[in-house]
């Protein structure tokens, strides 16, 4: 896998998230950003996240989407279970995806990270694609951004532990550190 010089990913499919915005100019991206998103909660496919992250959310089809349809957000990344890769916005632009979040004292994580979105929960193991697709696109993002090192490479729940606890103990660390970096 590769990025290219607009900062998308070969081979992910392009669907545009209005979520986003420019980063602080001359930001370095330096953090990544793994998450976990299901909709409706424990439910897996039918398209809801894509239209979630386009703010065309269809309210009628479960209340858990009435409660969440004002919220704007987004991340550059998807990685559904079946090892389906979208991109909602390139990674040089600001995806909204971290929130009230802090990383070794710097506050608004959006500003230098990149976020991605695993489909799952907390609790429920993420497929063996998933962690295949990860691994190949962290080493692409490291070769294009050289700050993201292992130690800058974290959960949700790492950066806003009072609000978040994603990707949740069903993330194995372990494996997805031996699939990107051979340890």
């Amino acid at each position: 896998m590769l990025i290219d010089e607009n900062h998308y990913l070969d081979g992910a499919e392009q669907v545009q998230s209005p979520n986003y915005n420019e980063r602080p100019s001359e930001e370095e991206i330096s953090l990544l950003v793994i998450h976990n998103i299901s909709l409706p909660p424990g439910r897996y496919g039918g398209g809801y996240i894509e239209q979630f992250f386009q703010n065309q959310l269809p309210v009628a089809v479960d209340p858990f989407f009435e409660e969440i349809k004002e919220l704007q957000v987004s991340s550059h990344l998807l990685i559904e279970r079946t090892g389906r890769i979208v991109q909602f916005v390139p990674f040089s632009k600001r995806a909204w995806h971290a929130g009230i979040s802090e990383y070794q004292g710097r506050d608004g994580c959006n500003d230098f990270s990149l976020g991605i979105e695993l489909e799952g929960t907390d609790d429920e193991p993420y497929t063996d694609i998933q962690y295949k697709q990860l691994a190949e696109v962290t080493r692409a993002i490291q070769e294009r951004y050289p700050a993201i090192t292992l130690d800058r490479i974290v959960g949700h729940c790492d950066i806003a532990p009072i609000r978040k606890t994603d990707p949740g103990p069903s993330f194995d660390w372990q494996k997805y550190r031996s699939l990107v970096f051979g340890i």
